[in-house]
């Protein structure tokens, strides 16, 4: 290869060859690892306890010994550096000392009473100050943030459907496994047993298509837009310049509620990309770091739908209205929320962190401009990644077709097999207060090797 030759395509023989090298190598070395996953499949469906386990780059899943900070290690005495951190619920680095702290404390005092404490008080002020919106209900996951928010927006709306993006995800919510195929909604791919075929409760359109939005909502029955302010499920698409105005005003003239899912794209800052970026949502969705790891979820209204849904509340029937859970807002929950909001999840944390993540573009950058590839890098706050492909994507459908599965695993096991984790649904990277300096420069040298592998 020439200085000024640019590589357009990749040796897929040789790519082939390199996944079944590497995946024999991580058999090789993960033999208790092996063995659990034998003795597993006994007795879980697919030999994990929730299917998502199975989706990594070896033959089986790595089982995990203990963890801490930025590491864990594995049952066969390996060490790792964890850039995936549970695909943001660890977040705040593996049990942080100060969440830790009140989850024990918490727990000799009483785990869950389906009554109030004080930080539920504290943590809601706090949010309140963070994300600008001024009322807000506990729930124990985000799927279960964005189920109540789309319910509340039906019934204040009277309209039936949602509006999401194309190949968005805001956890198991039935409306949203939704995509468009050659233009037309219907269940996405791999979608079991919905309800009801969502093309009769959602509209889908592309991210950053404001013609298509205005469309779709001029049709008078979407209740609400279900919205990651940036996606980042299918990858990385930030918005286009005004974009987030446009779809703030084409809601309001529609009369559409608009709902911001924060759960990734907390990585912006402490208030989100919400914050950040003064976007004014009617509801705000947002779970899996808020509590260290702990399950919790929060969602927020302004004053407006507050006073709405006050309006709705009739404490005789508190508990059945599809809204709610005996252990949403538990004691142990908001005790780990408060500690990760007040000590972990701080301004200072993301001034260490947001730095690291832009380490990691450049030392990524570095190497695929030695090497003349067509790939790109892309960032959001502390959240980075790699796209093995020449331009950024606009939307889910681009970052959809844009997917290489056969690098991805390669780079992935690559990585594995060298003691570094990366998020399995794409080569993102996230990183935590407990990360340093010198771990993002190991993956660099690490995604360097794999890369000469590729190509010599």
């Amino acid at each position: 290869m020439t200085d000024s030759q640019t590589i357009t395509t990749i040796d897929r023989a040789r790519l082939k060859q390199l996944i079944i090298s590497e995946t024999e190598l991580f058999a090789k070395e993960h033999p208790q690892s092996k063995e659990l996953f034998e003795r597993a499949k006994k007795h879980f469906v697919s030999g994990v306890p929730m299917n998502w386990m199975v989706k990594w780059a070896g033959s089986f899943p790595v089982f995990v010994k203990e963890a801490k900070g930025a590491h864990f290690s594995d049952v066969d005495g390996k060490n790792y550096l964890d850039l995936c951190l549970g695909d943001t619920g660890a977040m705040t680095g593996h049990s942080p000392d100060a969440s830790m702290e009140a989850v024990i404390a918490q727990a000799k005092r009483g785990l869950t009473y389906m009554l109030p404490t004080e930080d539920h008080v504290w943590v809601a002020e706090e949010l309140s100050r963070r994300f600008g919106l001024p009322y807000w209900q506990m729930a124990m996951t985000a799927t279960d943030a964005n189920r109540f928010s789309i319910r509340l927006a039906r019934k204040l709306t009277g309209r039936s459907k949602i509006l999401v993006f194309n190949w968005c995800y805001h956890g198991t919510v039935d409306e949203t496994f939704c995509t468009l195929n050659d233009g037309v909604e219907g269940p996405r791919r791999g979608n079991l047993g919905p309800p009801v075929d969502p093309a009769t409760t959602t509209r889908v359109v592309e991210f950053n298509d404001l013609p298509a939005l205005e469309r779709a909502l001029a049709h008078g029955d979407v209740a609400c837009v279900l919205a990651e302010p940036a996606m980042t499920n299918i990858g990385i698409i930030l918005p286009d310049p005004g974009y987030h105005q446009a779809l703030r005003d084409l809601t309001r003239k529609y009369g559409a509620l608009l709902i911001i899912d924060e759960t990734h794209t907390i990585c912006t800052g402490p208030g989100g990309y919400t914050r950040a970026y003064g976007l004014q949502p009617d509801i705000l969705t947002i779970g899996k770091p808020i509590a260290s790891g702990v399950p919790a979820a929060v969602y927020g209204f302004s004053e407006e739908v507050a006073e709405k849904v006050r309006i709705l509340t009739n404490t005789e029937e508190a508990d059945t209205g599809g809204i709610g859970g005996t252990l949403a807002g538990n004691a142990l929950s908001v005790a780990a929320m408060r500690a990760t909001l007040e000590k972990v999840l701080t301004e200072s944390s993301f001034k260490h962190t947001i730095p690291l993540a832009e380490r990691f573009a450049a030392g990524v950058e570095g190497v695929i401009k030695q090497h003349k590839l067509p790939w790109i890098v892309k960032q959001l706050g502390c959240r980075a990644e790699y796209w093995f492909h020449p331009t950024p994507p606009k939307n889910g459908g681009e970052a959809a077709f844009a997917a290489d599965g056969e690098l991805d695993r390669y780079m992935h096991l690559f990585a594995l097999n060298r003691g570094i984790l990366l998020t399995p649904f794409h080569n993102m990277a996230l990183f935590s207060p407990a990360h340093t300096a010198e771990d993002v420069d190991l993956h660099t040298k690490v995604f360097a090797e794999s890369v000469e592998c590729l190509l010599n």
